[in-house]
């Protein structure tokens, strides 16, 4: 009867988790959706063309492969192609505004320097 009431607790314990970890995500979704839809709204902080200073949030792939890294410039997502491989997550680079993506809510950018 004990290890039935054991059990009972540790079943619990892990509804209770397997909830918290659901809500959190459902409320970080909530939260993503809501600056997207920040962005779109308004006008982009940068200009194609011009150089920017940032830092390094991550690394993603690009659809063609390559190794591209993700700054903010004014809570607005650069995604820096043709970095050095010995770049790190932290790292404050400098680089060009090649071109907006189709909703301008991000834009892709070309290495120019590391700060």
């Amino acid at each position: 009867m004990e290890n039935l009431w054991i059990a009972a607790g540790v079943g619990a314990a892990a509804l209770l988790l397997v909830v918290a970890v659901v809500r959190r995500r459902s409320a970080d979704g909530r939260a993503s959706k809501r600056a997207h839809d920040a962005a779109q709204e308004r006008e982009p902080p940068v200009e194609i063309g011009e150089t920017y200073e940032f830092g390094v949030a991550e690394f993603t792939d690009h659809h063609s492969g390559d190794r591209v890294a993700v700054g903010k410039v004014e809570g607005f997502v650069l995604f820096t192609e043709d970095v050095p491989d010995s770049l790190a997550e932290g790292d404050a680079i400098r680089a060009r505004v090649l071109s907006f993506n189709r909703g301008r809510t991000s834009a892709d950018a070309t290495f120019v320097e590391r700060v």
